[in-house]
């Protein structure tokens, strides 16, 4: 007879069914494990042979089969050592049937029995609510996997204690959340001296999710400032914290079963390869892009991310997601960051400083940022100079708002846009309108399309470009409480706009 167990395969943040078969027939003895396993399940064999050894159990001289259900979905991972070890237990007539088969199961086995925590957990129990099933799982794992309140969680120190539990024993209890990790102290805005228009522009930034190119020289306090963005954005939503802890659950980021509300913060280096920043390797692991999914990705000296690297950014900036293709498997993940770019003004960083003239200029500069594609500076909704801060700046007091205060702001526009997008599922802030959506929420007065229109003609705006300013007008309206979109919110968002095309 056979014994079923389920347990899931991961597509990135999704979790597949999978009914893992037992059987025990007659016959050569043998043990082995089909549908379409990769090393590390094939592996789980021998370290459940031995876990059941420790427990006293010998496997019969028999030939065991275990067969995972669908045969055609690519099985990755040691957390399909309990499942299995589970649904050999219920074919030996050692734990009840009916009772396995009403659970979903992950976890990996040592030597000894001890359950060893795997990732994924978060995903796993939300598939598992779906089959109104119970999850167990490793002790360790479940405070991450309780945060699905609509699944009962059962984590379990050792298979002996699993054993225990089913046979009534010693009932375990079920897993309680882990804690909310505590906001970080984050830098203050006020640090930093001078660049008002940066500043202002970082406001606009957090206030609507428009992604941000920063060029100037070193030491103009670019990395500085981009630093500072996390302290000015919202907390994140309950939503968006159980995505990207998703996310970060499949990564194995998330420690001792706590989800944060805190938007990530990535900062990938240059060096950074394709699928470190898009996402792949092996097994197609989430990129930087998507764990900065509802939070901020700040790529420093922008230009020198390779060609290649820099381009494949295009259409997850567009869409939010990203689709990591293999040859057996597409696997999508969601993508939705706001982007932070900074970039000197040509390779040696002093092309705008008359002090330290760049002997090739301008060819040094049209050079440098000649490696960013117009495509791609052409998705970035503001763009802007960081001139460098004089010295005598420097003894000066701190001035301008703190973050506190620049955060309040912020949240009141994000407010603003929650409230006008309730009725659409897909948008949360004015970066994300389109269509008939934006020319509802950002049409502007006559005095304002009519500035867009003579600038949109003289400086050969894109439709991508004229419909950027437009958003960013609107995000500049809700900071000033206006319902309308006005000619200063459009001459102060074509600001950001056309500067860029002057420079580069």
């Amino acid at each position: 007879m056979v014994a079923r167990a389920h347990t899931v395969a991961f597509e990135g943040v999704q979790a597949r069914p999978v009914e893992v078969q037992c059987a025990v027939t007659p016959g050569v003895p043998a043990f082995s494990i089909v549908g379409l396993p990769d090393k590390a399940v094939s592996e789980a064999r021998d370290r459940v042979r031995t876990a059941l050894t420790s427990l006293a159990i010998a496997l019969p001289s028999k030939r065991i089969t275990v067969n995972l259900a669908p045969a055609d979905l690519p099985k990755v991972g040691s957390h399909f050592d309990l499942p299995i070890a589970l649904g050999l237990l219920a074919a030996l007539d050692i734990l009840p049937k009916d009772a396995i088969a009403q659970t979903v199961a992950l976890g990996e086995l040592s030597l000894d029995g001890d359950l060893l925590p795997v990732v994924g957990a978060l995903p796993a129990a939300m598939a598992a609510a779906d089959e109104d099933r119970i999850l167990i799982c490793p002790r360790a794992s479940g405070a991450e996997a309780a945060w699905v309140d609509s699944c009962t969680v059962i984590g379990a120190g050792n298979l002996l204690d699993i054993v225990r539990h089913f046979s009534g024993a010693n009932v375990l209890e079920p897993a309680t959340p882990g804690e909310i990790t505590p906001v970080s102290a984050t830098r203050d805005l006020r640090d930093v001296k001078g660049q008002e228009r940066a500043k202002r522009a970082l406001e606009i930034a957090a206030a609507g999710r428009h992604h941000l190119m920063m060029i100037g020289p070193p030491g103009s306090g670019k990395s500085m400032m981009a630093a500072r963005l996390p302290g000015i954005l919202p907390p994140l939503t309950p939503i968006e914290a159980l995505e990207t802890s998703m996310v970060h659950s499949i990564a194995g980021l998330l420690t001792n079963g706590g989800i944060s509300r805190t938007r990530p913060f990535r900062e990938p280096h240059h060096t950074a390869s394709m699928a470190a920043l898009i996402g792949g390797g092996r097994t197609a692991q989430p990129g930087e892009i998507s764990l900065a999914h509802n939070g901020v990705l700040f790529m420093d000296e922008f230009p020198e991310f390779p060609r290649g690297v820099l381009e494949t950014l295009r259409q997850p900036i567009e869409t939010g997601e990203v689709m990591v293709s293999r040859a057996n498997a597409h696997i999508r993940y969601p993508a939705r960051f706001l982007l932070v770019a900074a970039a000197n003004p040509c390779k040696c960083g002093y092309l705008t400083d008359p002090a330290q003239a760049c002997s090739r200029a301008p060819n040094c500069g049209e050079d440098y940022l000649g490696r960013i594609s117009g495509p791609l500076m052409d998705r970035f909704d503001l763009r802007l100079e960081v001139p460098p801060v004089a010295f005598a700046d420097l003894d000066l007091p701190a001035s301008g708002d703190t973050s506190a205060e620049v955060a309040a702001r912020v949240a009141t526009a994000r407010a603003v846009q929650e409230a006008r997008f309730a009725d659409h599922e897909d948008l949360r802030t004015n970066a994300d309108a389109e269509g008939q959506c934006l020319d509802e929420i950002a049409t502007p007065d006559d005095e304002g399309r009519a500035l867009l229109t003579r600038a949109a003609d003289r400086f050969a705006l894109t439709a991508r470009g004229y419909h950027r300013v437009l958003r960013v007008a609107r995000t500049i309206a809700d900071l000033d409480d206006s319902p309308d979109v006005c000619r200063p919110h459009i001459a102060e968002a074509l600001s950001y706009r056309l500067l860029s095309a002057k420079e580069s």
